[in-house]
């Protein structure tokens, strides 16, 4: 999208706003009725069942941050586009997604998406990548992107930083995926990576220009990187790695799967061995953080860890209903995550 936005590149981009990617029940509005109807559908609140009720709810408590139509087209200008469904740039494979696909995409970056992703590869890792992970993730990179094909990862610091070196290095296309706004420079030491990422390939996000990365959303978007890739590479990861989850979302969406099986005495390789995570020993009591429901894990990212946040802020933060917070409110204080302050809600002080 380049210039102004037509009326459904301006409900997509809202859309973005209103709720957090792979929500489902948006997805299935989206694919009966279509985005303006939808968007036009939350801001009057009209829907009918509890169910969707709440789910409207949910999206209603931040109908205050969505843009003008003039301030989408002002982001067009400044470099970074939009792109959805039927545009010549979207990716095909996204539908395999069903109705967790992203509702659009943010992009800042000189290569075509849609065409770089056909002949593609997802090189995943660890964050503590060894001398090893790191000088593999960079050597494949570097020789499938002499051979055509285009490097995909996250912009994360270890295995991923090596794999677009490798492929920049090679002068090949390199495509980013963010858990953040495409403007944001995450990690802050990748800055000068991700221009060059958006020099020589593209940076790609469904969050909007200028929203912050949270542990959920790392999550959320590894289901696009193994989306849009032919095959998913797991260089080095840990039993409990997030790379594991990329892995996870490539074997469902039965693409290829491949692992570095790396030192049998490293720990970082463990989960690249065995290709699955486990859960590790712990006390029958406690609650795992990796086991929280979405609602209840998006919740605990909106915590602040000084000060404290009401119940209401909370919500628009998370992008949930009241009554869900508070709901997640309870289960997070049980689990000895979040606790009472003056102030509302913070996280629990160790």
């Amino acid at each position: 999208m380049t210039g102004f936005p037509d009326a459904e590149s301006y409900a997509r981009a809202a859309l973005t706003y209103l709720a957090e990617p792979g929500d489902v029940r948006l997805g299935a509005l989206i694919r009966t009725r279509g985005a303006r109807q939808v968007l036009d559908a939350i801001k009057a609140g009209d829907v009918t069942g509890a169910a969707a009720q709440r789910a409207m709810e949910r999206w209603r408590v931040r109908l205050e941050g969505i843009p003008s139509a003039e301030e989408v087209a002002g982001f067009c200008r400044s470099g970074i586009r939009l792109i959805h469904p039927g545009d010549p740039e979207w990716p095909g494979q996204l539908a395999d997604l069903g109705d967790a696909q992203p509702y659009a995409l943010w992009l800042r970056g000189t290569a075509d998406l849609r065409f770089n992703c056909l002949r593609s590869v997802a090189i995943v890792g660890s964050r503590a990548a060894t001398a090893y992970g790191s000088y593999v993730a960079s050597e494949v990179a570097a020789s499938v992107a002499a051979r055509g094909w285009t490097v995909i990862s996250g912009g994360a610091y270890g295995v991923d930083a090596a794999a677009h070196r490798g492929a920049l290095g090679a002068d090949g296309v390199t495509v980013a995926v963010l858990a953040c706004g495409v403007d944001m420079p995450y990690p802050a030491g990748h800055r000068d990576l991700l221009d060059a990422i958006a020099a020589q390939g593209v940076i790609v996000s469904e969050w909007p220009p200028g929203w912050n990365a949270t542990r959920l959303r790392f999550l959320v978007r590894n289901r696009v990187i193994a989306a849009l890739a032919t095959g998913t590479l797991v260089v080095e990861a840990g039993r409990r790695s997030g790379a594991l989850n990329s892995a996870r979302h490539a074997r469902d969406l039965n693409r290829r799967l491949m692992a570095v099986p790396g030192p049998v005495t490293s720990d970082l390789s463990a989960g690249s061995r065995e290709g699955r995570a486990r859960t590790g020993s712990r006390a029958a009591a406690v609650i795992d953080r990796d086991e929280l429901a979405p609602e209840t894990a998006a919740v605990l990212d909106a915590l602040p860890a000084r000060g404290g946040m009401g119940p209401a802020r909370v919500a628009v933060r998370a992008g949930l209903d009241l009554r869900t917070v508070m709901r997640c409110l309870g289960v997070l204080a049980a689990g000895g995550f979040a606790e009472r302050c003056d102030a509302g809600w913070r996280l629990r002080r160790t």
